[in-house]
């Protein structure tokens, strides 16, 4: 009798984890209330966004970390989607957006986290590894170079300086009135992505979107790739790193990712897709998903 109730109970507890949903959670930071979707049980992964997205880019990969034994958190970052949108340049430097990455595994009542970060993401991952050692325990970077590395190919690089012109318009003041959301989520090619891609760039501040630029990307070539006050260049990541990188993205050469060894005082695993472009967790999403998994169960 006893045995049979434990197997009714543990076959109930099994139908109810998988109609469990992703649940809809919001971290304070100071004034800023930041969005993030939560799901799963296991050792926190938080999971950053970059420009123009909202936290549903990470859908592939959270599932396949749920399924791994890994709970998720999916930000929206400040200005986008559901998160709050603060006003002026300042309110997206970075030492706030570090403090938002703190603010979402502290209401998760987390010590640290596995973090997580394309684009934006990655650069803030970067730095969340760098000025708070204490909250990663691992780190794993799309797209994005090490921030002394990108300074290295500002400076000296033809490539990428041409590559970043985009990024110094998007720093001219009042460029957002040339974005629309039908433009941004251009990238999107999943049909059943299009239209929550559409309604989460709605809901964002474009403004908002382009103060990071303006507050934290360099605002010159050569001699003045200077990183902006509050980015951090010269600290060393402790954490094991796993750098992903699609060899045919457009914004940010490939080249950017050499030396990051130098920069991380733990094992550091780099991984090029050569038919991915930038938004390498969507066009090579199932090797992506499988080297995240694998590469995380291998550093328990």
């Amino acid at each position: 009798m006893i045995r049979a109730m434990m197997a009714v109970l543990a076959v109930l507890a099994l139908a109810g984890a998988a109609q469990a949903k992703p649940q809809d959670r919001y971290a304070q930071n100071g004034a800023v209330k930041i969005h993030y979707v939560a799901d799963g049980k296991g050792p926190l992964v938080v999971l950053l966004h970059g420009f123009p997205d909202y936290s549903g880019t990470w859908k592939p990969l959270t599932a396949a970390l749920n399924t791994a034994g890994y709970r998720t958190a999916a930000l929206d970052l400040r200005g986008y989607n559901l998160s709050d949108k603060p006003e002026g340049v300042a309110a997206y430097a970075m030492p706030n957006l570090v403090g938002d990455v703190a603010a979402v595994i502290g209401a998760e009542q987390a010590k640290d986290a596995i973090v997580v970060g394309h684009d934006w993401g990655a650069a803030i991952a970067w730095q969340v590894a760098m000025n708070r050692p204490d909250l990663v325990r691992r780190l794993v970077i799309m797209s994005v170079p090490h921030p002394a590395n990108f300074r290295r190919e500002m400076a000296t690089n033809a490539d990428q300086q041409r590559n970043s012109q985009y990024a110094r318009n998007f720093q001219q003041p009042g460029f957002e009135k040339n974005l629309t959301a039908e433009g941004l989520a251009g990238w999107q090619t999943d049909p059943a992505e299009k239209a929550p891609y559409l309604e989460a760039l709605k809901r964002s501040d474009f403004g908002a979107m382009l103060n990071y630029y303006r507050a934290n990307y360099p605002s010159g070539t050569g001699a003045q790739a200077a990183a902006p006050a509050g980015v951090a260049t010269e600290q060393k990541v402790k954490a094991p790193t796993l750098v992903i990188h699609g060899v045919k993205d457009t914004a940010l050469n490939a080249a950017g990712h050499s030396g990051t060894w130098d920069h991380v005082e733990a094992d550091t695993t780099i991984v090029m897709f050569p038919q991915a472009g930038h938004f390498v967790q969507w066009d090579a999403k199932d090797q992506v998903n499988r080297t995240v998994v694998d590469w995380l169960k291998a550093r328990p």
